[in-house]
């Protein structure tokens, strides 16, 4: 591969600021290195013992014993597939609900919503896994991984920011954002009963934190402000307004047209007020 791609592609996963490239780039890496390994050793005739290793790591345990010890797993499993197929559906998804989402959003509150979404995932995963029936004695063995969880989350959070908003799908042509979150959603409820019932409820964390999300948000709560880095009080004289002022004024603005978005979806928004968005998001 030429090595001024390889740069560049570098530059924009790590180095470019931009949280879609940073995450999907991670995801990238610990794919390709652990892939790498098993290959190394497949060839080598000594098993895949080291990156088996390195996937029970980064995995996370049903087990709730075994997650004491591994605490880091509820965040690593996020970026962890070893399946092309999985890879390829989940980040594919990433980009293209991610793009739109900021296009309305800024990147703290993307961040938030890809780890939050992680987490709530998870988290809904260990209760069903150590609660309900269904699962009994399958904790002990259990393990999840993949960034589905997370990667719902945005498709979610997008699809209640601008659920009027279309893309285009092959085979099902022109389709609304609201209509695809539905489908998506629907096919996990009815995936808990199938082959794979832990990847389907984490999913289902995710949609209820990135539909929460955005609720919340539409509502002037802004839930990401948690990732938010405190500063020091700084006293600005301005002969009309205050920066403090001037800022609650525009998330005012921010609030406001963000409702309307929800309500009436993106196009019916002016000129005016696609431009204060789109400043936003860039914030």
């Amino acid at each position: 591969m030429n090595k001024n791609l390889l740069n560049e592609l570098y530059f924009k996963a790590f180095r470019s600021g931009n949280p879609l490239f940073l995450f999907i780039g991670i995801n990238i890496l610990v794919f390709l290195v652990i892939g790498l390994i098993a290959v190394a050793e497949f060839l080598s005739g000594v098993g895949t013992s080291t990156s088996d290793w390195i996937s029970r790591q980064l995995s996370m345990p049903a087990n709730l014993q075994t997650l004491a010890y591994k605490p880091w797993t509820i965040i690593t499993y996020m970026f962890l597939q070893r399946d092309v197929l999985h890879i390829l559906f989940n980040l594919l998804w990433l980009y293209w609900m991610g793009m739109i989402f900021l296009d309305f959003l800024n990147k703290r509150q993307f961040i938030f919503t890809y780890l939050a979404g992680g987490i709530t995932g998870a988290l809904l995963y260990l209760l069903a896994y150590n609660t309900l029936p269904a699962f009994t004695g399958l904790a002990q063995n259990s393990i999840l991984l993949g960034s589905s969880a997370s990667v719902m989350a945005v498709v979610i959070a997008t699809a209640t920011l601008v659920p009027d908003y279309t893309i285009r799908l092959l085979l099902f042509g022109t389709v609304r954002l609201k209509y695809l979150a539905i489908a998506y959603f629907v096919l996990d409820i009815i995936g808990m009963g199938g082959g794979n019932p832990g990847g389907s409820i984490a999913h289902i964390g995710g949609a209820i934190l990135g539909f929460v999300f955005i609720k919340q948000l539409n509502s002037g709560r802004d839930l990401s402000k948690i990732l938010k880095k405190r500063s020091r009080l700084k006293v600005v004289q301005n002969k009309n307004t205050t920066r403090s002022e001037t800022i609650h004024a525009d998330q005012e603005t921010i609030d406001k047209i963000l409702d309307k978005i929800s309500k009436s979806g993106y196009d019916s928004l002016n000129k005016a007020e696609k431009e204060a968005l789109f400043k936003a998001s860039k914030k």
